[in-house]
């Protein structure tokens, strides 16, 4: 936890000073092992960041006065579309996505997308929250990532992805594709990222009649979560 990430109900006192109980306290006191008078780095979510020093820490909670001085860090330009994964790997894929600077995330449907996902309880907004929340106190960010769901994939493409793409570079990331994903590209990209057997055919036809580039990130195939750090570090 690089940031403490705090919410308005986390304050107690005219917005100087928060009470904190929860896991973010059990942090700060067995990992960070901190004591009265000791600095933190703070955050507060979708506002700025600061520091928090510790006025009080008890067997129950902590108490901190807090100051924030300072812009979170600039977002990526980059739109972030992504056949549903696993439920597991949605984990670690929003996650990852959100320490990296993501702020418009879509899951949407595909040929070989299981039904089932679409079921899991890790699609309930505060399951996504709560993975975002990790995301952002790993990259010392308080700005959430927009995340929506899309469960038709030719009415997804068909009737929205038209106008997400405009001003935009739009890229798939596909094993078979014959271009390597670029480098350092200096303007906004709309990036899509397909399931575990990649975009069927049918799909891959559909997005670069749309104005999609098939990229590659090489030889080897990678996880939804290795890959999606590896396209970023790429562009950006």
């Amino acid at each position: 936890m690089n940031l403490i990430l705090l919410s308005p109900d986390d304050f107690i006192n005219k917005k100087t000073r928060v009470r904190l109980d929860d896991r973010r306290y059990l942090h700060i006191r067995d990992i960070h092992r901190a004591k009265a008078g000791d600095e933190l780095s703070v955050g507060l979510i979708g506002d700025r960041i600061g520091t928090g020093k510790i006025a009080s820490l008890t067997g129950e909670a902590i108490e901190m006065d807090i100051s924030l001085s300072l812009q979170p860090p600039a977002p990526i330009p980059v739109t972030l579309i992504l056949a549903l994964p696993r439920p597991n790997i949605l984990k670690r894929t929003l996650q990852a996505a959100s320490a990296m600077g993501v702020k418009k995330i879509f899951l949407i449907h595909s040929n070989q997308v299981e039904k089932s996902f679409w079921l899991s309880p890790v699609l309930q907004p505060a399951k996504i929250r709560e993975q975002l929340i990790l995301g952002l106190e790993q990259g010392k960010d308080t700005i959430l990532p927009d995340v929506q769901l899309r469960k038709g994939f030719k009415p997804f493409v068909e009737d929205e992805l038209p106008d997400l793409i405009q001003g935009t570079r739009a890229l798939v990331a596909h094993p078979r594709a014959s271009e390597e994903c670029p480098r350092d590209v200096r303007e906004p990209v709309t990036l899509m990222i397909g399931p575990e057997g990649g975009f069927i055919p049918y799909e891959i036809k559909k997005l670069t009649e749309l104005g999609f580039t098939p990229v590659h990130l090489g030889n080897r195939i990678l996880r939804v979560e290795n890959a999606i750090v590896a396209l970023l570090a790429k562009l950006y």
